[in-house]
């Protein structure tokens, strides 16, 4: 546990032990399908010196003790399933519980986009009934004892297809094996989650993006977000 917090640190940005530290820093977490824009998005909000941003933890699923947990989850989803979405709650809670010196934070997904795999994986037999039981009083126990709050979900709604191709152009190797159909599955449960609000509770306002568009339009849609999200009153700490 002791090297993954301090991992978890490294990837995040570093502050002065003699900083003040927010208690409550107003949280954004950006949820999307893979390849949707979300590092795009957190890359265009490193520039600013209020902003603490959490990028989802890809380099600690690549090595768990020398093991690409992410790799055998592509590879062998039946088998892995179960171990790499208990770790990713893991690492996503750490995330979440991670005290900034910033008055805003933003993360890339979420504890609770968690469940939108897990729902997945439920559909298509990937869990067994038992380990659905196990992960959902997992993520039950989370929401009911750890200090997670989120003010607002930013949901880059991004076609399958257009998913598809970023991720092709991008080429991480783990990600060889992902199909158009896996991508329609994750869109599908999204939608439903975020657009319809159909599926789970909410624990924030949604601001919905098209994902859609070019680089040059998205960061448009970047600048509009970061003035509704920077006009926000500050938590009194």
């Amino acid at each position: 546990m002791i090297s993954l917090v301090k991992n978890l640190v490294v990837l995040t940005k570093m502050t002065s032990p003699t900083c003040k530290l927010y208690k409550r820093p107003f949280t954004v977490c950006i949820e999307g399908n893979i390849g949707s824009g979300k590092t795009t998005f957190l890359s265009h909000f490193k520039q600013f010196d209020n902003t603490t941003v959490l990028q989802e933890p890809v380099e600690l699923w690549r090595n768990v003790a020398g093991i690409n947990l992410l790799e055998l989850m592509y590879t062998d989803p039946k088998r892995y399933s179960f171990l790499f979405q208990s770790y990713v709650q893991l690492t996503m809670l750490q995330l979440h519980t991670y005290k900034s010196a910033m008055p805003y934070k933003i993360m890339e997904r979420s504890v609770f986009s968690a469940r939108c795999f897990i729902e997945n994986m439920k559909r298509t037999k990937l869990l067994e009934d038992v380990e659905v039981v196990v992960l959902e009083d997992w993520y039950d126990w989370c929401i009911q004892n750890a200090n997670i709050v989120t003010d607002l979900i930013v949901y880059l709604r991004t076609s399958p297809e257009v998913v598809y191709n970023r991720m092709k152009t991008r080429a991480r190797k783990e990600e060889n094996s992902v199909s158009l159909e896996y991508l329609h599955q994750l869109h599908n449960i999204h939608d439903e989650w975020l657009y319809d609000q159909t599926l789970f509770n909410l624990p924030a306002p949604v601001l919905v993006i098209d994902g859609n568009k070019s680089l040059e339009e998205m960061v448009i849609q970047f600048e509009n977000c970061k003035n509704l999200i920077f006009n926000r009153k500050e938590e009194k700490n």
